[in-house]
Parts: structure tokens; sequence; C-alpha cells
């Protein structure tokens, strides 16, 4: 996944309320550091600030500012993309299924 898509993702999971630049930034970083590589917190920063800036400056983009400075969300409203993406980010959440339980314990009376 690269970082357009966690980006996506992040502001997906957020919902109509928005989320800050500084949240999707560490959620971008969190999801690309492993035990052995980290990326530049920097580059990450100036990377998710460009593509929120480039991204939502019409009223078509798919991302748009909220009331609050600093604040992002989709534009569900009037991207048609947008919906579409909110649509593909739940289905893709693994569904859990339940597993009958098997009784392991001992019967007194045998």
């Amino acid at each position: 996944m690269n970082y357009d898509q966690q980006i996506l993702k992040v502001l997906t999971e957020a919902g109509d309320y928005g989320v800050s630049v500084q949240s999707v930034v560490k959620h971008v970083y969190n999801m690309n550091r492993t035990f052995f590589s980290q990326p530049d917190y920097e580059d990450v920063k100036s990377y998710v600030q460009q593509f929120l800036l480039r991204n939502s400056k019409s009223a078509q983009s798919l991302i748009e500012r909220t009331g609050q400075r600093g604040y992002y969300r989709l534009n569900t409203q009037g991207s048609q993309d947008a919906r579409q993406l909110m649509l593909q980010f739940t289905d893709d959440e693994p569904k859990e299924e339940e597993k009958p339980r098997q009784d392991f314990s001992l019967s007194l009376f045998d």
C-alpha cells in the first residue's frame, strides 16, 4: 500500500468530522514503520501535506477542508470518487466468523 492509499484510508476511517494533518502524518508514518526500517518523519510529513493541499483545491476534488484549520475529510457530497472509496474501504475489512465451540469438559458421572 502506498502513501496515497494510506492517506485515503485514514480519511475514510475519520468520517465526516475529518482529521488533522498531524494525525494523518502520524498514522501514515506508523503504517510504514517496521522493526528493521523506519521512514523519515519529515519526508512523510511533507508528502502528506502536499497530497492534502493538492487534492483539496476545487469543489469537485476528492478531499475537502473542514471548518477547523488544518482538518481534512473526504468530499462525499461533491465527489463521486469519494463515495466509491467509502464503499471500497469498508468492504475490505475482514469479517470475523464465529466457530462453534467444542465442549472439552469432563463428565462427572462416567
